[in-house]
C-alpha cells in the first residue's frame, strides 16, 4: 500500500482460513481472468467457476492456470457436480477434475434429490483426494428448510469432513439465507451460529445489502462467497471500513489515537440501527 492509515481493522493474511472471499467466475476469458487477478489477486481467496460454465468455456486450462499464478484455487459450480451424479457419472466427473488439476470440490443437492445419508457418504470419499467445500440449502425458493435441519445438517456434513460448509443463496441472492425478495433471513442465520462458529461457515452474499449485514454482524474476517468480480474490492472496502456503510463500524472519533481496532464488535450499536433500517 502507498499510504498508511491507521486504526484499519485487522484482516487475515493468504492463505487464509477466515476473511475468505470466494469470487464467482461465470465465464470469463482468459484475458478478463488475467485483468482481473491483476488488480485484485490480494483479495480473492477461491474462484468458483459457476454451475456448468467450466464444461463450456473455451480455453479452461488456460484460464484455470492464470488463478493458479496468482496462487487463487479454483473449484468448479456444484450443479455441474449434480449433472455428473444425477447421470450416475461421478466418477468422469472426477477425472475431468484431475484432468484439470482442480483439487477443491463442492458436494450439493440444491436442485437434485440426494439423500444426507448418501451426501455424507460422497463428503467422506472425496476428503481421501479433494479438499471438499458442501453446500446447504435449496435452490428453490420454495423449499424452506427449517433451522434446526440447517444446523444439524452442517454439523454432520463438517464431521463427514468437509473443510467449510457454504450456506445456499445463489447468484441471485434470493433463496436460502434468504427471502425472494433479498431480505436476510437472519433469524435462521443467528441459530446456526450459536451452534456452529461461523468461521466454518462461507456465505453466499451477492448483493452489497447482504455483503454489509454479514460484515457488521461478525467482522472483518467472515467469510463470503459468490462475489462478482467487479465487487471483490469493493468488498475489501467494506470489510476495512472505508466505505461509508462501514466506516463507523470500526473507527469513531472517541477512538484513541494509536488504538488498534481488531475486529468490529457485533453488539456495536451501529448493528442495532442496521437491522432497524432492513427489517
Amino acid at each position: 500500500m502507498p499510504f498508511h492509515l491507521s486504526n484499519l481493522p485487522k484482516r487475515t493474511g493468504k492463505p487464509r482460513n477466515t476473511g475468505i472471499t470466494m469470487a464467482l467466475d461465470s465465464g470469463f476469458s482468459v484475458r478478463q481472468a488475467e485483468d482481473f487477478c491483476s488488480v485484485a489477486s490480494q483479495h480473492v481467496d477461491i474462484v468458483k467457476l459457476g454451475w456448468g460454465t467450466s464444461y463450456v468455456t473455451g480455453h479452461l486450462k488456460e484460464k484455470i492456470s492464470v488463478y493458479r499464478e496468482y496462487d487463487i484455487p479454483v473449484y468448479f459450480g456444484g450443479t455441474l457436480f449434480e449433472a455428473y451424479l444425477i447421470r450416475d457419472e461421478l466418477e468422469n466427473y472426477l477425472e475431468f477434475l484431475r484432468l484439470n488439476e482442480i483439487e477443491l470440490i463442492e458436494v450439493s443437492n440444491g436442485t437434485i434429490r440426494l439423500s444426507e445419508h448418501k451426501k455424507l457418504g460422497i463428503i467422506h470419499d472425496l476428503t481421501k483426494d479433494f479438499k471438499v467445500l458442501s453446500e446447504v440449502g435449496s435452490k428453490n425458493p420454495n423449499d424452506i428448510i427449517p433451522p434446526y435441519k440447517w444446523v444439524n445438517m452442517i454439523k454432520n456434513e463438517l464431521e463427514a469432513g468437509a473443510w467449510k460448509v457454504i450456506c445456499e443463496a445463489r447468484e441471485s441472492g434470493n433463496v436460502g439465507i434468504f427471502r425472494p425478495n433479498g431480505e436476510i433471513r437472519s433469524g435462521l442465520i443467528e441459530e446456526v451460529t450459536d451452534q456452529i462458529p461461523h468461521e466454518s461457515l462461507i456465505f453466499e452474499a451477492p448483493k452489497k445489502d447482504q455483503q454489509i449485514w454479514f460484515i457488521k454482524k461478525y467482522g472483518s474476517n467472515v467469510n463470503l462467497g459468490n462475489i462478482k468480480p467487479d465487487e471483490v474490492i469493493p468488498v475489501e472496502t467494506l470489510r476495512l471500513g472505508l466505505r461509508s456503510d462501514t466506516l463507523t463500524d470500526f473507527y469513531s472519533l472517541q477512538n484513541e489515537p494509536n488504538q488498534n481496532i481488531l475486529e468490529s464488535d457485533p453488539s456495536n450499536r451501529s448493528q442495532e440501527n442496521y437491522n432497524n433500517r432492513i427489517t
